[in-house]
């Protein structure tokens, strides 16, 4: 498994964990807003994490730290991520896996392993949008499947949207909504100006008034919805 990094202690992450974030190497996608490049692209990639050092350290942790969250980039890119989850919980870790949803066969064989405890994926945006806000053509094709995979796997869930100008409106909400109606909980979580992939695009926050709206609509299809 090639990793980035480690977030050594989190709170926040991993619902009702104290748990250690590590970062896989690569992504499908290439949103502009991303905020992570040196995990996206080639170019910025930093030395990779040995894999034995971080498997020390979770020892050294056990009793203390409850959860793994495996993050990216997107973590099933990487082949032998099904691997690294049973490994994680065969150490007596609980398991977090972050996903865009772009490998729904890999992610599939991940729930029938039963080794994965809570799944996060984002939703970009409606499908018709998915190529323009990920800079990948017919990226949005596997999405639906990797929705239907998160809400019947019986596997605690949620879904999140990073929310910003000039991508999000209202009425793509209602899409979302369509997407993951009947779904357990989502999030809204807003842009946030650090760095970005791409600096030709203006990207920007929601206002107050147009979070709590997108908030509104998604509500009409989903059980939980909050802003982080």
């Amino acid at each position: 498994m090639q990793l980035a990094g480690i977030q050594k202690l989190t709170l926040v992450d991993f619902p009702g964990h104290v748990a250690a974030t590590v970062f896989a190497r690569g992504c499908s996608f290439r949103c502009g807003f991303c905020h992570n490049p040196e995990l996206v692209l080639p170019d910025q990639f930093n030395l990779l994490l040995d894999n034995k050092q971080l498997f020390d350290f979770l020892k050294n942790r056990y009793g203390k730290l409850t959860g793994i969250c495996i993050t990216g980039g997107e973590p099933l890119l990487q082949p032998d991520c099904d691997k690294f989850i049973s490994h994680m919980k065969a150490l007596g870790f609980d398991v977090k896996l972050d996903t865009n949803g772009s490998f729904p066969d890999r992610l599939e064989k991940i729930i029938k392993d039963g080794d994965v405890d809570y799944i996060a994926m984002d939703i970009k945006s409606p499908i018709d949008k998915y190529q323009m806000v990920t800079g990948v053509e017919n990226s949005g094709e596997s999405i639906r499947k990797s929705i239907r995979l998160i809400m019947e796997s019986g596997i605690d869930y949620e879904f999140r949207t990073t929310v910003c100008h000039p991508y999000h409106k209202a009425a793509d909400f209602e899409e979302i909504g369509k997407m993951i109606k009947g779904a357990k909980r989502y999030f809204l979580q807003n842009f946030v100006r650090t760095k970005q992939i791409d600096e030709s695009v203006d990207f920007s926050f929601l206002t107050d008034e147009e979070i709590e709206q997108a908030k509104k609509i998604m509500e009409k299809y989903v059980k939980a919805v909050e802003i982080r």
